[in-house]
This record gives structure tokens, sequence and C-alpha cells, in this order.
């Protein structure tokens, strides 16, 4: 039989920091700071294509210069949504007031059709039968 060992006591290590899960230490105030009261919402949807119309004006929030500095060229809602790391909700009551400001336009995305137009088949090919 070994005699018992005598043992050093140690602080308890710190727990890990685990990164927050999704949902988790974000603020909803500050959504709320975003959006301001809840109004009317535009008809966006997350194809829906935003592009601006004009530089930052200096009252801009940080959200609406950052959207106009992305949109210099054609992003749809859900692209702009996950750049600002901001549920889509909030995101198109922030466009739905930049909308109404006239600082970017919104767009339907553009729809390609699968199988060209027949008549326009039809044509090229008696086009080509007549050479």
């Amino acid at each position: 039989m070994t005699p018992p060992q005598r043992r050093r006591r140690e602080p308890d290590p710190e727990p890990t920091q685990q990164p927050p899960k999704e949902g988790e230490g974000k603020n909803p105030e500050r959504l709320y700071i975003i959006t301001g009261p809840d109004g009317e919402r535009a008809p966006l949807d997350l194809v829906t294509l935003i592009v601006a119309r004009a530089e930052p004006p200096s009252s801009a929030t940080p959200e609406q210069s950052a959207v106009l500095r992305m949109c210099r060229a054609p992003l749809a809602v859900a692209e702009v949504s996950a750049y600002l790391s901001l549920p889509f909700s909030v995101v198109t009551v922030l466009l739905t007031e930049m909308l109404a400001a006239e600082l970017v336009q919104a767009r339907a995305p553009i729809v390609r059709q699968h199988l060209p137009d027949r008549s326009l088949l039809e044509a090229v090919m008696n086009g080509l039968q007549r050479l």
C-alpha cells in the first residue's frame, strides 16, 4: 500500500472563452437604434438588387454609409444583410429609409430565360437558309 501523496493546490484554471452562439451576445437595443420605430417597409425580397444613387452624406449613419459604399455596383439585399451582419428584417427597414431619401435605388433581379424565344430561333434559321 502506498502512502497518500500530498498535492499542491493550484488556482482553478480560467474557463476558456468559447465563441458566442448565433444570436447570443448581440444587443437588441442596437438593432432598434438602427431601424428606429417600425413603419412601412418597401417590398424587398432577398434577390432585389440595390444600387447607390449618391455618396454618403455627412448625416448618414454608419450602416447607411456602409450600404452606399458597398452598393456602388448592384448588390442583392441578402448580400447586404450578410456583409453588414444584420438580420434581413433590419436591413429592409434600413433600405426603406434610404429608398425614401433617394440614396439608393431598388431593381428587380435580372432573370435569364432558360430557353430562347422560339420566334427568334425561327427568324435566325430562316435568315441562314436564305444565305
